[in-house]
């Protein structure tokens, strides 16, 4: 098996569990309130756009083209907690061990309709998933700190890079 592929995938599990664990502790209206520091959006919609992200990404694998700015979004993902948490325990084991070519859509210019095609692959997409999710997490941290009043684990929402760092800045 490809190493880089067994190193995604292991992230991947990684970080969606940590999500999984995450949301356990929470009930669902308070995974559904939305909160001025989200800037008034709710956890379960931030849990909502990083899952769609990957479902967007094997689409992708299938169709060779992905574009995130088409996904649709499931709003039952946002307001169920559990239909969440079951979908995020099935993103690693979904992810395909075979890297391909494929052309990222987007449209990053708000202002105009049109989008550019760039070249990408199915690994870099998958590496690109596993920061996101990891940004939006941060958020997720906060919103659980200040909504629920729940602390997370020090490394939750945090870049392997910076753990890494801070690892070797304590030695």
């Amino acid at each position: 098996m490809d190493s880089r592929y067994s190193h995604l995938h292991d992230s991947v599990e990684g970080v969606t569990s940590q999500l999984v664990d995450a949301l356990k502790l929470l009930d669902n209206s308070i995974y559904t309130t939305p909160h001025k520091v989200l800037f008034n959006s709710t956890i379960g919609q931030h849990v909502r756009h990083v899952i769609e992200l990957f479902i967007e990404l094997e689409k992708g694998k299938h169709s060779g083209t992905v574009n995130y700015d088409k996904r649709e979004r499931d709003y039952q993902i946002e307001t169920n907690k559990e239909y969440a948490i079951l979908l995020l325990q099935g993103i690693a084991d979904n992810l395909s061990s075979k890297d391909e070519r494929l052309m990222l859509q987007a449209g990053y210019d708000a202002s105009k309709i049109d989008v550019i095609s760039i070249q990408t692959n199915y690994f870099r997409e998958i590496a690109y998933n596993i920061e996101h999710t990891i940004h939006h997490m941060a958020l997720i941290r906060i919103g659980f700190s200040i909504i629920a009043n729940i602390d997370l684990p020090s490394d939750f929402g945090v870049a392997s890079s910076t753990l890494k760092h801070k690892k070797s800045c304590a030695q």
